[in-house]
């Protein structure tokens, strides 16, 4: 536990991180400056941009990575007693650049740079990608389906579907990249994510009849209440909710079925019955495909589950961190990189803009090494700082994040709305 009693995250790592920092304490080389990069090779296949989420739960996270007594018991014969002494009075002294919350990226992109000495940098590599390939994941995903929905809202609702405390994060993610509520209470209260839901099938078939069960809950819960019409007949369900509530009925419910021709019935009903103003949501399983082809639908929002928690095909987003420099003995700075085939990486510690047209349209990631050249009007830089000598100064409203999404994604050339696959809606050009 820290000093706030939350669970320390010093063990959400790999064995061989320690292994290594145990090799360099007894080499010499663990206090070495360092600076690592956080970036993914290639955006998964056929996806025009990648969205940068997760990076509040990450600053989080290393303010809380700290070696209480019960968490170096755990270490017991993993490394050696000067290793478990030194882990003893770690604390992240060093300083965290990163691409902000809600941003675009794109391949080669530095999402985060981690400067410090290699001990205490090679300490966060696991913990770190692991939150920003899931949340990333799910933003990106998320952003997709935003797009697809054209301005109707999306809700996330697949709790169910993942890891428990994945399901959490999954909801922040998603209504950074836009969606407007989620049926998860913990992202309710740990993030001030907004949150919605009326009942399910299990609430339908508790009842004797569909109209009893309508009727509770729109006295408990009111006409604007949104009723769930596809247990037994669709048709006879719309006249029963239209009659118990009226027509000031919120909404209906469509969870199976062919959801375009459905949604057309039930809109035809519901017109028909005075019920002009009611919406109908569909959920079952979609993604950002499945919304796109309903967009010539009456459909007025969605709901999204396994699909959106999952990634849509791409549960991680293949975020690496490497080493880029180092001091050596002498105390220069060197910049080091992977040669490896298939998975090299480049050296140096980097800066990156995103180049804007006259028109404020995305045109290239630009990507250097060094320091960052005179502004000439038409670069906007994507680095600001997350963590300055140990301490947290990038944390920022969940909200900053959603708005800067929505901005960042304006951006973007009409090509990146494609839900078709394609290359990067903008290329990575390295000066």
């Amino acid at each position: 536990m820290d000093s706030t009693g939350a669970p320390s995250t010093a063990l959400l790592t790999d064995h061989y991180e320690l292994t290594m920092l145990q090799a360099a304490l007894a080499s010499g080389t663990a206090s070495r400056r360092s600076v690592f990069e956080v970036f993914g090779r290639r955006l998964p296949d056929g996806r025009r941009y990648g969205v940068v989420a997760g990076v509040g739960r990450a600053l989080d996270a290393i303010e809380r990575f700290r070696f209480d007594d019960a968490t170096l018991a755990a270490l017991d014969g993993v490394v050696d007693e000067r290793t478990l002494a030194w882990l003893a009075e770690f604390r992240f002294s060093g300083d965290v650049w990163g691409y902000p919350e809600g941003e675009l990226y794109f391949p080669q992109s530095p999402l985060l740079v981690v400067e410090s000495s290699f001990a205490e940098a090679v300490l966060l590599e696991t913990l770190l990608l692991s939150v920003y390939n899931h949340d990333s994941a799910v933003a990106s995903a998320a952003s997709r389906m935003i797009v697809a929905a054209d301005g109707r809202p999306c809700i996330e609702m697949g709790s169910r579907r993942t890891h428990e405390e994945a399901a959490v994060a999954a909801a922040r993610a998603a209504y950074i990249a836009g969606f407007r509520a989620s049926s998860n209470l913990a992202a309710r209260a740990r993030y001030g994510v907004p949150t919605t839901g009326t009942s399910a099938h299990a609430f339908t078939l508790l009842h004797d009849t569909e109209r009893q069960a309508f009727q509770a809950q729109v006295d408990s819960l009111g006409r604007g209440t949104t009723l769930l019409v596809d247990t037994y007949d669709i048709a006879e369900a719309v006249r029963l909710g239209v009659e118990v509530a009226g027509p000031e009925l919120g909404a209906v419910r469509i969870d199976s079925g062919d959801l375009r021709t459905l949604a057309h019935a039930v809109r035809m009903e519901l017109d028909a019955l005075g019920a002009l103003q009611t919406r109908i949501i569909v959920t079952n399983d979609l993604d950002e495909h499945a919304i796109a082809a309903l967009a010539a639908a009456p459909v007025d929002g969605y709901g999204v589950g396994t699909q959106l928690v999952t990634g849509s095909g791409a549960p991680t987003v293949g975020l690496v961190y490497k080493l880029v420099a180092r001091e050596d003995e002498d105390g220069r700075m060197l910049a080091v990189a992977k040669r490896s085939t298939e998975k090299a990486s480049i050296g140096g510690r980097k800066y990156a803009l995103r180049r804007l047209s006259p028109a404020g349209v995305a045109e290239a990631e630009v990507i250097g090494v060094g320091a960052v050249p005179a502004n000439d009007g038409n670069d906007r830089e994507l680095l600001v700082p997350l963590v300055r000598g140990g301490e947290v100064v990038g944390r920022e409203p969940l909200d900053a994040a959603r708005a800067r999404h929505a901005v960042a994604l304006a951006e973007l050339p009409v090509e990146a709305q494609s839900m078709a696959k394609g290359e990067p809606v903008i290329p990575t050009l390295f000066v």
